[in-house]
Order: structure tokens, then C-alpha cells, then sequence
């Protein structure tokens, strides 16, 4: 159990090589295996430039983001900088559980797609055992101990980062046998409007940079370790993006990538240049690469529920502390809970859809707040400083896209409607909750 006020602490064990491979971890994870046969499909061959785009879009809320972590390694992240620049508790509660319920909808949706990918390895366990007893691994993992969990995600990465360079390795052969600027659009023309309709899209396989800010109080010295660690994590998933995109179109045609009925795209290519390798292999990586950007997630979440309930914005009990093993307990198992309630959800993917337009929505607000810090005298400077100019582009950026997609009737209405009904659930939550005062204060 948590002690005193010196006890409850969590234990500082992550070094800058650690803190870029479980960045690349989280974005690999949810990014590339999932969205380059849909990206592929809008975009056809032009679809290495939409992910060159999404990553500046991308890049300018990471660096953002980098400027904020010198200046403020907590482990609340976003709700602790929104909270600390517009002393508002109700837009740094809001802005919390945003963060978090995206982290608990995307945990809850990989589950269900482990326990689906496993099934018909291991035979006859109905889904909901293997989801359940999925979810209660990775919860004993987290309870463990930030150690251990960086371990674990170094191994996943390991494997799914060998996945993509092991597909790239096989296509080099094909370089350069198709015109990597043609489009599935009428007159096969690269157009400004499908290349941002692209990048909207390619965006999301960058997410995930955003939860290294969560784990401020258990890097070492985190001023300087967190920002490089976010930019260097953008930069490596950028250049594997980039050569993954270029190697898929080169191998297989951008329909084929976009057709599900023939399977998923990375094992589409190794279909053709390396037939000789087990096609199973690929579903193996694929476990990897979910279970990865699970805990990931679970980690993100109770760092961060743990570092509201510190700040008063959540109830006490959940910012405890365990003596021996330096983790957040409380918020751990809370969550667990949560994600095996949402996990029994038959189709959570518009919920998943919704929690990243809210997402972008933080994304905005913590450009928007840079600004306002960087304005204000009293507020000391961190080690890694970038010109306003950066996360003023940001703010537009993400404005951009959130409005693409609100504007995108293909899209459909049903992902915004969830938002915002999300939105109004944490408003009655925080009303019903009436949290005390916050004391901003850095270390």
C-alpha cells in the first residue's frame, strides 16, 4: 500500500534509450500495421508523401510537446500543462480524461483484436476469456513495475520494428518499378486536397508521441531525456514510415493493399517477395504489435489518472502508491477494470474514432498553451526551447484536421456525436465530482 507523502513516489528508471523505443513502440504499434492498406487505397502510390506531411503535422506538436516536458516532466501530462497555463480546473479535468479515455478505448479495441488474431491459433477459448485473460496479463505486467514494462515494450518493439525492416529488406529489389506519384483519382493527378485528405488520415499512425509526457516523474533527468526523446522517436517512425509506404506500392498494387479480402498488406507483400516465409509469422507480429500499443496505453492511462488524483482532480485513493513496487496501484486496477467493461463492447471503433478527434482537440489546446507560457514573464524557461511560431502552426494544424473531419460526410456523423457526448459525460462527472483546488507548481 502507499505511505506517507515521502512514499509516494514513483521511481525514476527510464534512460533516453529506453524513452525513444517505447515512443517508436507506441506509434509503430498502432500506426503502420494498421492504417497503410487504408492510406494506400485514398492515396495510391503517393502515399509515402501523405505521411511525409502527417509527420511535419505531427512534428510540430512533437516539438511542442518537447518544450513543455523540459519545462514540466509530470506524470499528469496534458492535465497538469492545460491547468498550469489557463488555471482552469475545468478544462484541466476535461483535457485529462480526454487523454485517458482515448488510451482506454484503443487498449479495450486491442484486446478484442489479440483475442481474434489468437483464437484461431490456440483453437476453441470463446473470445471474451482470451480478452479478459489478455487484459489481466498486461495488468500484472503494469503492476510489476515501470522496469518491467519498459522491457516488455522493448521486446514487442523489437519484434514489430523487425517486422517492417525485414518487409523493407525484401522489396528493395522493387524499387523503383512504378511512378510513385500516380493516384486512384480520375485523372491519376496528385491534387492538394487528396494529399491533405491523405494526411488527415496518415496522421493518426503518428499518434502515440503524446504519452511519453506522462511519464515525466519516472525518467532520468527528465528535462533534458524527454524532449529528445520525443524528437527522436518522430524522426525514426518517420524514415520507417516512409520506406515501408514506398516498399508496399512498389511490391503490390494499391488496390490489392486496400482490399481486406486479400488479406493484410504487410503480409500481402511478403506474399510476393518472400514467398517462402510462413504466412503465420506476420499473425505473430501482429500479437505483438497490439499487445505493445495495449500496454503502452494502460501505462499512459494510469500514470496519468495517478498524476490527476495527485493534483485533486480525481479522488485521493487513486494517486496511491505501492512501497515496494514504486506503482500506481490504485489507478492501475481502476483501469483494468474500466477496459474489461469497455472490451465486452461489441463495436468500439467509432468510439476509437471519436477519442481521436478529442485527441486533436488536446493536441490544440496544448499548442495553444505553449503560447500562452511562453507570453508569461513569471514562467521559468526549460532546456529545450522552440520559437512561438512552432506551436502557433500547431494549433492550425490540428484545427485543420479536426475541421476536415467534421466537414467529411463520408466520414459519417455517428464519431463526432460520441465525442461529444464524452465531453458532456466528463462535464456532469466533474460537476458530481467537484474537485478541489489545484497548485500548479513545477518541480
Amino acid at each position: 500500500m502507499s505511505g506517507g507523502k515521502e512514499d509516494a513516489h514513483l521511481a525514476r528508471s527510464i534512460g533516453l534509450f529506453a524513452l525513444i523505443v517505447y515512443g517508436i513502440g507506441d506509434m509503430v504499434g498502432a500506426g503502420i500495421y494498421g492504417t497503410i492498406g487504408v492510406a494506400a487505397g485514398k492515396m495510391g502510390n503517393a502515399v509515402w508523401l501523405a505521411f511525409i506531411v502527417s509527420m511535419v503535422a505531427a512534428l510540430l506538436t512533437g516539438l511542442s510537446y518537447a518544450s513543455l516536458a523540459s519545462r514540466y516532466p509530470k506524470a499528469a501530462g496534458a492535465a497538469f500543462v492545460i491547468q498550469r497555463a489557463f488555471e482552469w480546473r475545468f478544462l484541466s479535468y476535461a483535457v485529462g480524461l480526454s487523454v485517458a479515455c482515448s488510451g482506454l478505448t484503443s487498449m479495450a479495441a486491442g484486446s478484442r483484436v489479440f483475442a481474434a488474431n489468437l483464437q484461431p491459433i490456440i483453437g476453441s477459448p470463446p473470445l471474451w476469456c482470451i480478452f479478459l485473460a489478455f487484459i489481466a496479463s498486461l495488468t500484472l505486467i503494469n503492476l510489476c513495475g515501470i522496469r518491467e514494462c519498459i522491457w516488455m515494450n522493448m521486446i514487442c518493439t523489437t519484434v514489430e520494428v523487425g517486422g517492417l525492416l525485414f518487409v523493407i529488406a525484401v522489396s528493395l529489389p522493387y524499387f523503383g518499378r512504378v511512378d510513385y506519384l500516380e493516384t486512384p483519382s480520375a485523372a491519376g493527378a496528385l491534387t492538394l486536397p487528396l494529399l491533405m485528405s491523405g494526411a488527415v488520415l496518415t496522421f493518426y499512425a503518428f499518434v502515440g508521441f503524446e504519452d511519453l509526457l506522462n511519464l515525466g516523474e519516472e525518467v532520468k533527468n527528465p528535462r533534458r531525456t524527454m524532449p529528445w526523446g520525443i524528437v527522436v522517436a518522430l524522426g525514426c517512425v518517420t524514415v520507417l514510415y516512409v520506406l515501408v509506404s514506398i516498399a508496399a506500392i512498389s511490391v503490390v498494387s494499391y488496390s490489392h493493399l486496400a482490399d481486406a479480402q486479400k488479406g493484410a498488406p504487410l503480409a500481402q507483400i511478403t506474399k510476393i517477395a518472400a514467398p517462402w516465409m510462413p504466412h503465420q509469422i506476420y499473425t505473430g507480429i501482429t500479437l505483438f504489435a497490439v499487445a505493445n500499443t495495449a500496454l503502452i496505453n494502460f501505462i499512459m492511462g494510469s500514470r496519468l489518472v495517478y498524476g490527476m488524483a495527485r493534483q485533486g482532480l480525481l479522488p485521493a485513493p487513486l494517486g496511491a502508491v505501492n512501497r515496494s513496487r514504486r506503482t500506481p496501484h490504485a489507478a492501475i486496477l481502476t483501469l483494468a477494470a474500466i477496459v474489461s467493461i469497455l472490451a465486452f463492447s461489441g463495436d468500439i471503433a467509432e468510439l476509437a474514432s471519436a477519442t481521436s478527434l478529442l485527441l486533436l482537440l488536446v493536441f490544440a489546446l496544448m499548442n495553444a498553451a505553449l503560447i500562452m507560457l511562453k507570453t508569461r514573464k513569471s514562467e521559468s524557461k526549460g532546456e529545450f526551447e522552440i520559437p512561438t511560431v512552432i506551436p502557433l502552426l500547431g494549433c492550425l494544424v490540428c484545427a485543420t484536421l479536426i475541421i476536415s473531419r467534421l466537414a467529411s460526410a463520408a466520414a459519417g456523423t455517428r464519431a463526432p456525436l460520441i465525442a461529444s457526448l464524452l465531453l458532456l459525460m466528463i462535464g456532469i462527472l466533474y460537476f458530481v465530482m467537484r474537485p478541489r483546488d489545484v497548485v500548479a507548481v513545477a518541480d
